[in-house]
């Protein structure tokens, strides 16, 4: 039996090591800008003559793992982003000032910040962090009441963060070998692990316990894809309601229950076809709830512009291509180099 290929998807990287002026300030405001969030930047009495930082980017579904390292400055949030951040402080000080809040944050600190709210931040000792990049549309999807919190809530030691944690180190070793659809239930579980620590912190409301319902129903459909009974009758007796309190409840949304269901099957199946070994087209149809080939292949061409055959066709293609990984006994073949100082963020020894 031949052994299938995993493309090896390396991590993105930007480093520096410039005299301090002003080059080097508006190469550190671009790689925060295409990293994070653009901030205007300056230097402080802290700051090293030399300016050195190290960053790293590992994206795995529509999330973004990013490891930094950098030495003290000074800076402002110029640009809004529909992001959330994770961030977890690995070495270092960090002062962070908000309208509502100035937090100053040291060696297993961990906070959520909101990509919309005005910040200034203050590197005042040589940092060491790990932030997860979240599109802002897909952490309220899962956890609607942040949208109407003007404070995010602390994160605290509690055991869902400290899991969440543990899942992003592990994940930091094992992301570069995972396929494209490894990658994206990577994510899922990512999701899924920061709102089971946000959930009992943020405050709600009559219209987010709704938002926050259909957040239910959409993890319900994604767990019973490949139940062929799934229906909106079936949806409505695992949540305790009628049919028609079901379908009310997406009245106000940009979508209804039967339209989710198919579209979630449809993206599930995208997924498997990109596999190399995910099986035929139909297979693949009929194993997430559709009965009929031709209604699939129609459904799929036009949601995605493209036949399910003409997918599979490139996925083995690329397959084909594909370099097989290096791996020794510890790991992938990566080293930990040391970078102008800064061991790389998310190794050993940082």
């Amino acid at each position: 039996m031949s052994e299938e290929r995993v493309a090896v998807v390396e991590p993105e990287r930007w480093r520096m090591h410039d005299p301090l002026g002003r080059r080097a300030l508006e190469a550190w405001t671009s790689i925060l800008a295409e990293t994070h969030v653009r901030f205007g930047v300056c230097s402080t009495e802290r700051t090293p003559s030399t300016f050195s930082a190290a960053v790293t980017r590992r994206r795995f579904g529509d999330l973004a793992l990013v490891d930094l390292g950098c030495s003290p400055f000074l800076g402002e949030m110029e640009q809004p982003a529909e992001i959330f951040g994770l961030q977890l402080v690995r070495r270092g000080v960090e002062q962070v000032r908000e309208s509502s809040r100035e937090l100053s944050l040291t060696v297993g600190d961990v906070i959520l910040w909101d990509g919309r709210l005005p910040v200034e931040i203050e590197v005042v000792e040589s940092l060491v962090k790990r932030t997860v990049i979240f599109p802002r549309e897909r952490l309220l999807a899962v956890c609607p009441r942040l949208e109407d919190v003007r404070a995010l809530p602390p994160l605290r030691g509690s055991a869902s963060v400290r899991l969440l944690l543990r899942y992003l180190d592990a994940l930091s070793v094992e992301l570069a070998a995972l396929d494209a659809a490894g990658r994206a239930v990577a994510a899922d579980v990512a999701v899924e692990l920061l709102r089971s620590a946000l959930a009992p912190s943020v405050p709600s409301s009559r219209a987010a316990r709704r938002v926050a319902m259909r957040a239910d129903v959409r993890r319900h459909i994604r767990a019973h894809l490949s139940d062929a009974s799934l229906d909106p009758e079936s949806i409505a007796g695992a949540h305790a309601m009628s049919v028609r309190s079901l379908h009310a409840l997406f009245e106000d949304s940009d979508e209804s229950v039967c339209g989710l269901i198919r579209s979630e099957r449809l993206a599930r199946c995208r997924s498997e076809l990109e596999l190399p070994g995910g099986g035929t087209v139909t297979e693949i149809a009929f194993r997430w709830g559709f009965h009929d080939a031709a209604h699939f292949a129609r459904a799929f061409k036009a949601r995605y512009a493209a036949t399910p055959s003409e997918v599979r066709r490139d996925a083995l293609a690329r397959a084909a291509a594909a370099p097989r990984p290096e791996r020794t006994a510890g790991g992938p073949l990566e080293a930990a180099p040391l970078i102008h100082g800064f061991t790389e963020p998310g190794r050993a020894g940082s």
